[in-house]
């Protein structure tokens, strides 16, 4: 089996598309590595996720008197070796073994991106009898603005008049422009991995579309063509993130995390549901991003949450969507990787 393969096997790589998986793989770094190596110590806070491939690995801690032994090619063997940081324990080859090293934020933002491109884009509850301002204003996201930020958008908002059959924004390229619909329809189209494009949603005045690519720093996860003459309103990526993303995304640190889910807060994992089951955080509720529309209903709308993922780009985009929807939503910063102790694991690798 080539390295490629090996990686490809390997959770959550394997839910890479194909493009962000080649971008992984180029960077990624395949060792043989002798018997008696340390890969790393109990207490390391590195930021790579470093797999087994082949060999064995002896993981011991200094308080557990039961050490593991892990065989490369087993199921365990699929997922990160000691994934919580600070490191629970200490790795050691026992055979000759090889051995790959992914950088974790890089996986983590591609897993983001692509998690991204399969969630719809978000509509906004508009009334094309009224002014369009009063109707962007009563969506949950706007209400809790600023009044100086709503102020602001709209004053630092471009006009833009588009024709039936324009193409506005088009998968795959970088993130620039939020947008609104004042006036017209246009459809919204992605490009699945067999090259087959579908039209995936029909947007009309009020809605808005664009700011998952500026949230995320990920490319355009679908294309948006005009399928009538109209009106849009559009806001640059710097005032954007500005005026909306600032604002409304909350950032917590863990102390401030742990005080809030001892009040009662609610705690949502949106990493993937095989990264779930391999260890998260106790009473942590898996919601995978691209889910996270679809549960929003089940969520109590009374409550706070607080979001997390391995490095906070994943819960960015959660906290961003689940605001719009008027949920109270706190994000961890920097994730299970910048924790600065371990967390009370429901079932820790």
């Amino acid at each position: 089996m080539s390295h490629a393969d090996s990686l490809r096997n390997l959770i959550p790589v394997n839910s890479l598309t194909e493009d962000n998986f080649n971008e992984l793989t180029a960077s990624a770094s395949v060792q043989d590595i002798p018997a008696g190596t340390v890969l790393f110590k109990e207490g390391d806070t590195d930021h790579q996720s470093i797999y087994l491939l082949a060999g064995e690995v002896n993981l011991e801690s200094d308080k557990s008197e039961s050490p593991r032994t892990l065989q490369g090619g087993s199921e365990d063997a699929r997922y990160a070796l000691a994934q919580l940081k600070p490191r629970q324990v200490t790795g050691t080859t026992t055979k000759d073994s090889v051995v790959a090293r992914i950088d974790s934020d890089l996986l983590d933002r591609l897993l983001t991106w692509d998690q991204v491109s399969g969630i719809e884009v978000v509509e906004m509850d508009g009334d094309e009898d009224t002014d369009w301002m009063l109707a962007v204003l009563r969506n949950p996201v706007f209400e809790k603005l600023p009044p100086v930020n709503a102020n602001e958008m709209f004053a630092r908002m471009e006009t833009v008049p588009v024709k039936a059959h324009d193409v506005v924004i088009r998968q795959g390229d970088p993130g620039d422009y939020y947008y609104l619909i004042r006036e017209g329809n246009c459809a919204v189209s992605q490009k699945g991995a067999s090259g087959k494009v579908e039209i995936v949603n029909q947007l009309g005045a009020g809605d808005q579309f664009g700011e998952e690519a500026l949230i995320s720093d990920a490319p355009r996860n679908a294309t948006i063509m005009m399928t009538s003459d109209g009106i849009l309103m559009r806001l640059a990526k710097a005032d954007f993130l500005e005026l909306l993303k600032a604002p409304l995304i909350d950032w917590i640190d863990q102390k401030e995390a742990e005080a809030m889910l001892a009040q009662g807060a609610g705690l949502l994992d949106v990493r993937t549901s095989e990264e779930f089951a391999r260890g998260a955080i106790r009473k942590a509720h898996n919601v995978p991003l691209y889910r996270i529309r679809q549960a929003a209903p089940e969520l109590d709308p009374a409550k706070k949450y607080v979001v997390y993922c391995q490095t906070g780009s994943r819960s960015a985009i959660a906290a961003f969507m689940l605001n719009q929807r008027g949920f109270d939503i706190y994000a961890l910063k920097g994730g299970l990787s910048a924790l600065q102790k371990a967390p009370e694991a429901s079932h820790a690798p």
